[in-house]
């Protein structure tokens, strides 16, 4: 008898199916999915975060806080001419003599309240035209000394400490800025300028009581001696007098 064959049936109608992918190949493409979506959402926020900062630091650009900032940089820095872009010193000087006069006529305040308004007039003005120029030297050594712990720190960190150091009410036309340091009260006033806020008004105890005292002895002299005296209580005014 012959032998039986066995035959191998091929059929050709049915799909081929190839070998299954293995399990850890199949985890690994979809790790790689949850990756990728990760990566798209911290994209995204990280860009949301950039954007909403950057508007945000445009928003503080355009408050008194910045330019305050801007102000105690420039001091740092000895860059007056910046100083003298944030300060109006025609204004500045005005209120400081309209506040040396209140003090000079106090009664309360001060030794010469028994004199004539005119008299306080005369020497007040006489302190006018000096005192100007004598601030603008004055007024940045006198904003380096009350700023000090801003020396060498980076404009945006001093930007954003001047909210916590500077106590800053604003409303539409105006803005103050009260600032207590080493018992000193001081008292900025502000209002918005062309491109950003000016200080007009700089109420300082200290300063103020030495600009008194100069008008306090021109009352008592006369002529040049007058001058003369206004202008060596004027120096104390000055960095090399500066405690």
């Amino acid at each position: 008898m012959n032998a039986k064959r066995n035959r191998i049936v091929i059929d050709l109608n049915q799909p081929y199916r190839g070998r299954a992918a293995p399990k850890s190949r199949q985890r690994t493409g979809r790790a790689g999915r949850v990756l990728g979506i990760i990566a798209i959402v911290l994209a995204i926020v990280i860009v949301g975060v950039a954007a909403g900062a950057y508007f945000w630091w445009q928003h503080y650009k355009a408050q008194p806080a910045y330019t305050l900032a801007l102000l105690v940089d420039a001091a740092q820095r000895n860059d007056n001419e910046e100083v003298d872009r944030i300060l109006d010193m025609d204004k500045v000087t005005d209120n400081f003599v309209a506040d040396v006069r209140a003090r000079v006529t106090s009664g309360n305040s001060s030794p010469i309240g028994n004199f004539l308004p005119s008299q306080v007039d005369q020497a007040v003005a006489l302190i006018r035209p000096k005192l100007k120029d004598t601030l603008q030297v004055a007024l940045p050594t006198e904003i380096q000394r009350v700023s000090e712990p801003a020396k060498g720190k980076p404009l945006i960190v001093v930007a954003l400490a001047v909210p916590y150091f500077v106590n800053i009410k604003q409303d539409r036309n105006s803005a103050t800025g009260d600032i207590k340091t080493n018992n000193e009260q001081i008292q900025l006033i502000m209002e918005p300028g062309q491109n950003n806020w000016r200080i007009v008004s700089i109420k300082d105890d200290r300063l103020t009581a030495i600009i008194a005292e100069a008008a306090r002895k021109g009352l008592s002299t006369r002529g040049n001696q007058l001058q003369d005296e206004v202008q060596r209580q004027l120096q104390r005014l000055m960095p090399s007098a500066s405690p």
